[in-house]
């Protein structure tokens, strides 16, 4: 439990959006001055309405991006009905949101790798992982700049996602060095780094062939 002051307690409250009023004037309650109000640090009605928050936010994204592959921070709390704070509070970069739309896409890529070796040899399906992480970035308008993102960025929102399709990929090329048809202690994090070219591929081109030219660049440079 958190005591506050009068002045912190509507502070919060116009955080919250239970109050609202013209903060360019300065409120007064100066039978309130000496009173303090206790306020529970997990109130079932915050988290209720930053879960609302938060699912307006993923919605107004996920149709924005289904609309076009163009969208900004503002239009976004516009459309969702919130403020910039509460967006940036849930989401603090575009990439971030895009990430948390796709993130059933992202879960799909990191999951096929284990697919994949299931039914195939560790090198084919090292070059399937590499086709389908292309296809998706392709496909879903904005993921391309999203992963790109994840790859380069330190911050803890992008560290989730870049694990998992690192881990991914640490699984096929441990599989194949197993096998023998990539050398032993080539780094997952170098190869995603190869693979980079994959988010500057235009959808509007032939990527498909580029990707798979790509991927096989990649894959002779760590053969063994």
């Amino acid at each position: 439990m958190d005591t506050v002051t009068p002045g912190l307690f509507w502070a919060h409250l116009i955080e919250w959006g239970t109050v609202h009023l013209p903060l360019q004037h300065k409120w007064t309650v100066p039978h309130l001055a000496s009173l303090e109000f206790t306020i529970p640090e997990n109130s079932p009605k915050l988290r209720a309405d930053a879960r609302q928050n938060r699912d307006a936010i993923l919605g107004a994204a996920t149709r924005a991006l289904a609309e076009s592959g163009q969208i900004s921070m503002n239009a976004i709390a516009q459309r969702a009905g919130v403020g910039n704070a509460t967006l940036h509070r849930n989401f603090p970069t575009i990439e971030a949101l895009t990430l948390a739309v796709y993130q059933h896409e992202v879960d799909s890529v990191a999951a096929s790798a284990s697919e994949y070796l299931a039914e195939h040899t560790a090198d084919a399906a090292l070059r399937l992982w590499i086709d389908r992480l292309a296809r998706y970035a392709m496909t879903k308008r904005g993921l391309a700049d999203a992963l790109q993102a994840a790859a380069y960025s330190s911050d803890a929102h992008f560290a989730e996602v870049y694990n998992q399709i690192a881990g991914a990929l640490t699984l096929l090329l441990n599989a194949a060095i197993e096998q023998g048809t990539v050398r032993a202690g080539t780094d997952p994090h170098d190869v995603l780094l190869a693979l980079a070219g994959l988010w500057q591929m235009n959808p509007d081109s032939d990527w498909q062939q580029q990707a798979r030219t790509l991927g096989a660049i990649v894959l002779r440079g760590i053969r063994d």
